[in-house]
This record gives structure tokens, sequence and C-alpha cells, in this order.
């Protein structure tokens, strides 16, 4: 009897024994709530301490090690520059793509003008050719009045004399002793200040990215202005062509002023002692006056700080007409120097270049012959109105 009374006893205090150690365990060790992550030590590479030391009360803090040396960052891999080649010579190396857009409207014009009758039904159809081509009526009719009284006269209409007779009267509208330089020499300890507008959708930054990787080709320095703080798009796009080539761009949040941001890229080149900065300012729509106000604001902040050696009006050639509407518009706002015209590569209505030009009374200096980043061209009209006649 007395046996099993111990027994039993050593039994009850062996269970009292696991009982208090498992409540005991359960205690110390903290439960992870649901939806929470066990937090792991970071590892450093040292030998882990003892296990009682690593038992911390709930809410200490953990020092880490004096000696324990800071993380360094990967360093970042800088983008490969590219090396664009100059400006000069692009218009020629060029001229077969430019060619093969232009093939309907020099290829009509040539069937029409040798055709054996040139009745008046002919000179009309003519007529009708280059307007379609987006010369303009009242310059239309000078050329066709023209060709009918050189065609009487000289009798013969042969494929090579109506070419030389077209193109003479092609050169005479374009101008061919127009100045088209575009003005990007630095004066003095000022650098040239040029800026593109235009509306969006002409292909405006993209023109201001490829104009500054032309003048690095030519061996100049830029500095780009992101004044088109409107769209974060075109901001980044413009970063993109300026670090291809080395160009540092200004740039500033979304939605900020154009006119500071315009004003500090200027400050910026003349602190870089940079040849030239491109200002990129937002695609305005023409039918807004409040907002061309806006780009005739930036324009006289930055003349605060320098003179604004160009101002470069972007227009798609594929327009007609919508696009001699901006041109005037802007042309009042900000008078323009000169005009970029882009996809001319895409379309046979490079006649444009002939009704801009009398419409503003300023020259084509830049045409656009592809999507390439080099398909930027100084405007060449001998060059053009070759392409129109011989790719014929």
């Amino acid at each position: 009897m007395d046996i099993t009374v111990l027994a039993t006893s050593v039994i009850v205090v062996l269970v009292l024994l696991l009982a208090v150690g498992g409540f005991y365990l359960v205690k110390t060790r903290r439960p992870v709530e649901p939806g929470e992550e066990e937090t792991k030590p970071e590892v450093t590479g040292e030998p882990a301490a003892p296990e009682e030391d690593r038992e911390r009360a709930e809410g200490a803090v953990v020092t880490p090690p004096a000696h324990a040396p800071p993380a360094e960052a990967a360093p970042t891999a800088e983008p490969e520059l590219e090396t664009p080649p100059p400006s000069a010579g692009r218009m020629v190396r060029l001229r077969a793509r430019l060619a093969r857009s232009q093939t309907s409207l020099g290829q009509g014009l040539l069937n029409l003008l040798s055709s054996d009758s040139l009745d008046e039904d002919a000179w009309e159809e003519i007529e009708d050719t280059l307007i379609t081509a987006d010369i303009g009526v009242t310059a239309a009719a000078q050329i066709v009045e023209s060709l009918r009284t050189k065609v009487k006269v000289l009798g013969s209409r042969g494929v090579d004399e109506v070419r030389g007779l077209l193109r003479e009267e092609l050169l005479a509208q374009i101008g061919t002793d127009t100045d088209r330089t575009v003005r990007t020499e630095p004066h003095g300890d000022r650098p040239a200040v040029i800026m593109v507008v235009g509306v969006n959708g002409t292909g405006k930054t993209t023109t201001t990215g490829k104009l500054a990787r032309a003048l690095v080709g030519d061996g100049r320095s830029v500095v780009l202005g992101a004044a088109d703080t409107f769209r974060a798009a075109a901001t980044e796009q413009l970063q993109t062509w300026g670090g291809r080539v080395g160009a540092p761009v200004v740039r500033k949040e979304e939605g900020a002023d154009p006119a500071s941001v315009a004003f500090d890229a200027v400050s910026r080149g003349i602190e870089d002692g940079a040849d030239t900065v491109i200002i990129d300012t937002a695609g305005r729509l023409h039918t807004k006056t409040g907002l061309m106000d806006e780009l005739g604001k930036v324009k006289r902040v930055v003349e605060k700080k320098s003179q604004v050696d160009e101002v470069l009006l972007v227009l798609d050639a594929t327009t007609g007409q919508n696009g001699l509407r901006q041109a005037r518009v802007f042309g009042e706002v900000v008078n323009v120097t000169g005009i970029a015209l882009t996809k001319l590569d895409g379309t046979a209505k490079g006649g444009i270049i002939v009704q801009v030009q009398r419409e503003l009374g300023v020259p084509v200096k830049l045409v656009g012959l592809g999507e390439g980043p080099d398909d930027l061209a100084p405007f060449d009209p001998e060059v053009f109105v070759d392409a129109v006649l011989n790719g014929s």
C-alpha cells in the first residue's frame, strides 16, 4: 500500500514539473500574429551568439556590433555615350528616301507637261496637282502661268527640257538665296538660345532631341531645357535624348512654371560655358489664347538672362492648312525665325514648304526625313527639288 502511494506521488510531481516547464516556454515565446512575418536576424558573417545571449526581453533594442562595416550600394553603370555624325551632308544622304515619298508629285507633273497636247484642261490639271501638294493657290497659279509662257516660247516639250523648266520654277518659289542657317554659335560669354515651339503631335520634343544630337555631332556643347512641364512623358523623352549624347537636361517637377525651367536652363548654359541652349516648350494648342500668352511669357523671362537667337516652329508636313494656321498664330506670339518641317518622308505634300514660307516670311531651316535619330537635316532647296523630280 505504501509503495503504491509513493509511486502515485512521484507521477504527480513529474506531471506538475512538465506542465510548469511547458507553460514557461509558451510564456517566453511571443506568438506570431496572423499576417505577420517572423523577423529573421541579419546575417553578418560573424559566429552565432550563445543561446542565452539571444534570449531578449520583449521590446529590447539590439545594437549592431560597432565593427560591422556599412553596406555599400552597388555602383550604377553609366550609359555609354553615342557619337552622332555631323549635320553636314545629311540632306544629300537622305535624298533617295525623300525621292521615294515625292514620286507621285514629280511624276504627275512631268507626265502632264510632256504630253503631246497641252490644252486648257491639261493646264488646269497641272495647277490642281500643285495645289494638292499644298503649294497653295497663289503659288500654283504663278508656276502654271510662268510654265505656259515658257512652253509656248520654246515650243519643245522633251522630258529633260520640261524637267529643267519645272525645276527652275519650283526653286524660284522656294527660294535659293534665303539664309537658312540655324544660329547656334555662342556670343561672348553667353550661349546661343533656341526655343522650340509647336503643338502636340508634330514631333516637337523629338526634333529638340535630334537637333541637340546633330549639334553634338558638330562638336558643340549643348544644354537642354525641359520646359514642357505639363506632359511628364516629354521630360522623360528629352532626358533620354540628352543622356545618349551627354547633354545635361534642366528639369523640374511636373506642373512647374515653364518660364522658370527655361530661365534655369539658360543659367546652367552660362555657368557651364555651353555653346547652345535648346528649350523644349509645351505643345500648346493654338486655339487656347491663355496658353499662347504663357509661351510669350517664357520668351520674355529668358530674355532677362540672354537673347533668344532662334524660335523654331515645328510643323507636321501632313497637316496642310491646319499646320498653316498654327504657323500664323505662333508667329504672332513669339516671332518665329525658322520652320522645322517633320514627317516629310511620308508624304507627297512637300509643297507646304512654299506655302508656309509665303505666309510667315520665314524660311524652312530643318526637315525631318524619318524616325531614326539622325534623320533631321538642314534644308537644302536644290537637293529637295532634285529629289522630287529625279526620283520620278
